[in-house]
């Protein structure tokens, strides 16, 4: 193949900054935000945790159902249309969440929510794999996920302001800023992303060069579509990612209810606390990114579960000051690090064509765990009258996630390994 000779400025790291945005758009604003708006918006519309653990599941159902999709989709029609379309999708549907009254329609709007960040997000994480080798692919990804710690750096003090100005309909004004943003990056995304380097006749970052092949030992080698639903490392690597998503989304959900319901914080001291994390949060995915090439995909992963599992508990144990800093701390330090490492891994396993879909399939697990972490976290604070127990519960499931996670083996899949019997 003729490929012209390289600008100084590598394409993929366009393709990377692009994908930063999404990340940001499809989880720092479409999904993460609702923690911190959501005690304005409990108040207004009379909700108690049990719903406000409702709605949040309700956006991560949107994002399960979407999950698989966009991952086949974005392998068949090309990730700039479908990561454009999801955050269009997510765009409208914050803004029509800020426009909504009852339940019923927030509810509906924040699943809608959640499918527009599931087309965007798992897409543009698979997109990274085909414009970066093995050798940077860690790294890449780990930057690319702290979309989320910009979002919780700005909205940690911009979201109390306006909800300071503009009173009770503060978090309605926040909800249409937020779509606002996300559509313009999704026009900025159709714009900007190529779906191979080839298209620019450049080749991947960080590729090999003693792993070139002609296209037929390619298409001998490529691992078949069923190799992803028929490995039990993938399915191993589902189960630990769904963890992840139980746990965490319990902690960010109801971090700023706890603080200001039960340890008396005001708005802008919680929103502080919040804005931490983010800043703690903005070098994690890097790290441990590049700490998974070093050591492995599966030590890695312990470690992040191990500084999780530490995170939720000191908010329950240790519930001063310096506990709560503490926690934020720990989990800003590993906050967004196993999406990073997942993205990595199923690269590893199989390749890059196939990333997105094995990307797609893991993250159901990790969406079923978001759904039900809320929801049960809700019910039980309902129940109890404090958040206690559920922040133990998050700590004791990211322990056990962390002991999954030390038992996986991750190495490139081929017809006769690691497949499930039939």
């Amino acid at each position: 193949m003729n490929t012209r000779k390289p600008s100084r400025l590598h394409y993929a790291w366009v393709i990377l900054a692009v994908a930063l945005l999404v990340v940001f758009a499809a989880l720092g604003l479409a999904r993460f935000a609702y923690g911190l708006v959501l005690p304005a918006m409990q108040h207004e519309l009379g909700l108690d945790n049990k719903e406000a653990g409702l709605l949040a599941s309700a956006n991560f159902i949107g994002y399960m159902a979407m999950t698989l999709v966009g991952g086949i989709a974005a392998t068949h029609f090309g990730p700039r249309y479908v990561i454009s379309i999801g955050l269009a999708l997510a765009g409208v549907s914050m803004i029509m969440t800020g426009l909504s009254d009852e339940f019923f329609f927030v509810a509906l709007w924040r699943m809608l929510t959640g499918m527009g960040s599931g087309l965007s997000n798992v897409p543009v994480i698979g997109l990274l794999a085909a414009w970066f080798g093995s050798r940077r692919i860690g790294t890449v990804t780990g930057l690319a996920v702290t979309g989320p710690s910009f979002a919780l750096i700005g909205l940690g003090s911009l979201v109390p302001w306006t909800l300071e100005v503009f009173g009770d309909d503060g978090w309605r004004g926040c909800w249409y800023a937020f779509g606002v943003t996300a559509l313009l990056i999704g026009i900025a995304g159709f714009v900007l992303l190529t779906q191979r380097p080839e298209d620019k006749g450049l080749r991947p970052i960080g590729e090999n060069p003693a792993s070139k092949t002609n296209p037929a030992d390619t298409k001998r080698h490529r691992p078949q579509w069923k190799a992803i639903y028929r490995s039990w490392t993938v399915w191993h690597l589902g189960m630990v990612y769904g963890g992840f998503g139980f746990s965490y989304m319990i902690y960010l959900t109801f971090f700023i209810k706890k603080l200001t319901a039960e340890a008396h914080y005001s708005d802008h001291a919680a929103g502080e606390l919040f804005m931490l994390v983010g800043w703690c949060s903005l070098l994690c995915g890097v790290i441990f990114g590049t700490l998974s090439d070093v050591i492995g995909r599966n030590w890695a992963l312990m470690i992040v579960y191990l500084f999780h599992s530490t995170a939720f508990a000191l908010f329950v144990l240790w519930p001063t000051d310096i506990g709560f800093t503490l926690s934020a701390i720990i989990f800003g330090l590993s906050a967004w690090s196993v999406p990073a490492i997942m993205a990595a891994t199923c690269g590893e396993l199989l390749g890059a064509r196939l990333a997105p879909t094995a990307l797609g399939f893991v993250t159901l697990f990790h969406s079923v765990g978001q759904v039900a972490g809320p929801y049960v976290a809700g019910a039980m604070a309902d129940a109890t009258g404090s958040f206690d127990s559920s922040f133990l519960l998050a700590s004791a499931t990211a322990l056990a996630a962390a002991i999954g996670a030390a038992f996986l083996r991750v190495k490139p899949l081929s017809d006769n390994d690691n497949q499930l019997q039939a």
